[in-house]
């Protein structure tokens, strides 16, 4: 049997690719036992307001410089972030067409959190919005499993051990990514392509697609998921 697998390290409410890619494939794997990086989608994400795009940000602790810090060891340094957070999503996206269809849902994915770890922060959302969206990956995580050294030797390790036949890569790798690894085996690799999305009736031109995934279900609600390719 075929069963198609991504890796990737658990971002704080992702765009809408990211959740086009969980729906792609049968197991979606949250790379946490990876490096934490500064500026990075760990910890926040963008959304729409009248004054142009702006960042959501979960403040965390710093250890060392980051440089032996592990997401799934990151933990949150100021405990009213989410009340924050929730509000400024309230400010900007009252208006949005579909915004009190999902209130409740967000009200209480925000104010009722009570994680100190990033990661757990993160799977907390993604399988919410999953919920939302209809889809029903797997979500698991890298520390369930038993990895090597190396970039991509990691990557078939995790995808041997899950029972991959195929591994369906984000399109940023094809730069780092040893594609003869994977056919020494017998892995099919494939990217994933993010070109050609649809725009939508979003708030606060011009519009904008690297945004979080909040900003199209509070503008589309249920015909969210004809704005993603794998729908």
């Amino acid at each position: 049997m075929s069963k198609r697998v991504a890796v990737v390290q658990s971002n704080y409410i992702p765009w809408k690719g990211y959740f086009d890619l969980i729906h792609s494939v049968d197991e979606f794997i949250l790379f946490d036992d990876m490096r934490y990086t500064r500026r990075d989608w760990r910890n926040r994400n963008r959304i729409k307001t009248p004054q142009g795009v702006a960042w959501l940000t979960i403040p965390v602790q710093v250890k060392g410089g980051y440089l032996d810090q592990r997401i799934r060891d990151t933990v949150v340094s100021d405990p009213q972030w989410n009340v924050r957070h929730w509000k400024t999503i309230v400010h900007h996206y009252s208006k949005a067409r579909c915004f009190k269809q999902y209130r409740p849902l967000l009200e209480e994915l925000y104010l009722g959190q009570a994680e100190t770890h990033l990661s757990l922060i993160n799977y907390r959302f993604l399988r919410a919005i999953c919920a939302v969206l209809g889809i029903q990956t797997k979500l698991s995580w890298s520390m369930n499993y038993s990895i090597g050294e190396g970039k991509t030797t990691r990557l078939i390790d995790l995808c041997r051990q899950a029972g991959a036949t195929e591994y369906v890569s984000g399109p940023t790798a094809k730069a780092y990514m040893d594609e003869r690894q994977f056919a020494d085996a017998g892995i099919a690799l494939r990217y994933m392509d993010y070109e050609g999305y649809p725009e939508y009736q979003q708030l606060y031109p011009p519009f904008e697609h690297a945004v979080s995934i909040i900003d199209l279900i509070l503008n589309e609600g249920s015909e969210s998921m004809r704005y993603m390719r794998s729908f």
